[in-house]
This record gives structure tokens, C-alpha cells and sequence, in this order.
């Protein structure tokens, strides 16, 4: 019986890491105004938690870290 309780309690962390990773994500995506650049002119520019560049007509994002701290958007290739 010891291993179906470990299996359970392997498959219960595998679980929870996944579940908290996936949170992660989420919420980077609702971040409101992550994608806005602070200029046109701006080509790649961060908040403390995430970098954001210009990709064309668009833009990307990084993921946040886990534990961040925002600060003002800095710009950081003109």
C-alpha cells in the first residue's frame, strides 16, 4: 500500500505545480495594458515583471515571475 500513496502523493504535486503554473499564465494574459508600449518609437520595454517587445504590427510579452514587483514602464531599446 505504501506505493499507491506515494504514487497519489507524486500525482497530487505534479498536479498542483501544473494547476499553479497554468494560474500564472492567466493571469499575465489579463494584465490590462500589458501589451501597450509607453511610445510608438519604443521597441522593447518592461514593468519590473515582465519585457515587452515589438513585433511587427504587434507586440509579445514575457511571463511573469512569480514574485515581481511592478515599477513604471521603462523603455529599454528606443
Amino acid at each position: 500500500m505504501p506505493a499507491n500513496t506515494e504514487a497519489l502523493a507524486a500525482t497530487v504535486a505534479i498536479t498542483s505545480a501544473l494547476a499553479a503554473v497554468l494560474l500564472a499564465v492567466l493571469v499575465g494574459l489579463m494584465i490590462p495594458g500589458r501589451a501597450a508600449g509607453p511610445a510608438p518609437t519604443c521597441m522593447e520595454w518592461t514593468d519590473g515583471c515582465v519585457v515587452c517587445r515589438r513585433t511587427g504590427q504587434d507586440s509579445a510579452c514575457s511571463t511573469p515571475g512569480i514574485a515581481c514587483t511592478r515599477r513604471p514602464i521603462e523603455c529599454l531599446k528606443p
